[in-house]
């Protein structure tokens, strides 16, 4: 049994097709990649599987259990922790605070006292290397210590599945390669599958994803092997283009 599968996913915004009849599986510890220019339904995909949006055809299945009309709360206990691309902490609490936060309602919600999560979040906080900065007030982190809180906020859920939106842009170089090393580490460690969604960050989709899936104009146009996707003839001409003149 797959750990998520999207059956015939469509979602609507009016007269716009943000999604096309996707269908997708995810196994337990699988680490993919979703790809694909602005406009592509990356991040549509990712709030129909969060709860963020219900399909108007389709199912979203976790677990072998139908989720479909699930809000995000009652998701994230089953297992599905998310980032965002743009991280909101609460910002006058400490970034100890905010990480226990995931402690509380992911996995082990009703399960942790204050105490318990506040220990959990400690971990995760020195995983990210973010001890330091614990007891500062999350607004005051950098853009990057920000996605890092979030990204140890979303690990002390205990997920089973962690949807990452675009965690590595804006970042240097040798940081993606870092965190492209470290969610790899944690993903086999604790066996969470990871999907990590990116626009034009191909060095982390290379380094990071066993699988990609490549998403143009709503539909799945590619599922398959990292190396086998990338050099895939559709995907060179939607999206990574080809030189003049071929």
């Amino acid at each position: 049994m797959a750990l998520l599968e999207l059956e015939n996913i469509t979602k609507r915004f009016g007269g716009l097709v943000a999604v096309n009849d996707v269908s997708l599986q995810i196994e337990a510890g699988e680490l993919i990649g979703i790809v694909g220019p602005n406009g592509s339904g990356k991040t549509t995909l990712y709030n129909v599987i969060s709860g963020v949006y219900s399909p108007e055809e389709g199912r979203v299945i976790f677990q072998g259990k139908d989720i479909t009309n699930l809000p995000p709360y009652r998701r994230a206990p089953l297992g599905i922790g998310r980032t965002f691309q743009i991280p909101r902490p609460f910002k006058s609490a400490s970034v100890r605070e905010n990480v226990a936060i995931g402690a509380m309602f992911g996995t082990l919600s009703g399960k942790v006292s204050v105490d318990e999560s506040l220990e959990i979040a400690d971990h995760y906080i020195e995983l990210v290397g973010l001890q330091a900065y614990k007891d500062k007030a999350a607004g005051t982190l950098t853009p990057t210590e920000k996605k890092l809180m979030e990204i140890a906020r979303a690990l002390a859920m205990k997920p089973k599945l962690l949807l990452m939106d675009e965690a590595m842009a804006g970042m240097h170089p040798s940081d993606i390669d870092n965190m492209v090393k470290f969610i790899k580490k944690v993903g086999v460690e604790e066996n969470i599958a990871i999907v990590s969604m990116v626009e034009h960050i191909m060095r982390a989709m290379v380094g990071f994803a066993q699988r990609i899936i490549v998403m143009h104009r709503g539909a799945k146009l590619v599922d398959a092997p990292t190396a086998e996707a990338l050099s895939d003839p559709k995907v060179i001409d939607v999206y990574l283009g080809r030189p003049s003149g071929d």
